[in-house]
């Protein structure tokens, strides 16, 4: 079975790859493929996040001999005045069944939610912070902030397996128009 990451990232395709051959052992191959989310660089609210996890497993899915769409989407989210990380994820079957899973919501430190909050994104000012290049395809605000106990992919595998429940016990999911 071919798999395909909405996504180049290598933190995004690692946590596919380590989730998927868990669940498929090894009949899945899994690839990552640029495609475009439909929402900003630096998505805010689980909504806008979520649209973006969506629109990558889609986009992923249409991709020749692909049987699963995988979209991971990293975000922001304000809650009482605080800004705290969130992610989404989609796994699209070629069938139309789909999967979503949520969560990694992380508190972030007052400079870091002051620059997100004035329009920068998270990537580019936790490299700024830490003076790493490309955290965002390494540990991330994640990894940064709990000192690598958690970090992105570890984050990623876990809500691509909740997004996988839908896939994985079907008849629990079922609604009244037989889905």
């Amino acid at each position: 079975m071919k798999a395909v990451v909405g996504s180049k990232n290598p933190v995004k395709i690692a946590a596919a790859r380590e989730v998927l051959r868990r669940v498929y052992d090894d009949q899945v191959s899994v690839e990552g493929l640029a495609v475009a989310s439909g929402v900003p660089k630096q998505p805010w609210g689980d909504e806008e996040t979520l649209r973006g996890a969506l629109n990558r497993a889609e986009a992923a899915l249409r991709t020749e001999g692909a049987a699963l769409g995988v979209g991971l989407e990293g975000g922001l989210v304000e809650v009482r005045g605080r800004i705290f990380t969130c992610a989404w994820c989609a796994v699209v079957r070629a069938d139309g069944a789909t999967g979503v899973g949520g969560g990694a919501n992380l508190l972030l430190p007052d400079a870091v939610a002051e620059a997100v909050r004035t329009g920068a994104e998270l990537g580019p000012t936790m490299d700024a912070l830490t003076g790493r290049r490309n955290t965002k395809q390494h540990l991330g605000a994640i990894g940064i902030l709990t000192q690598g106990y958690l970090d992105r992919q570890s984050a990623y595998e876990h809500i691509l397996t909740l997004a996988l429940a839908r896939l994985l016990s079907p008849a629990r999911y079922r609604d009244a128009s037989g889905d």
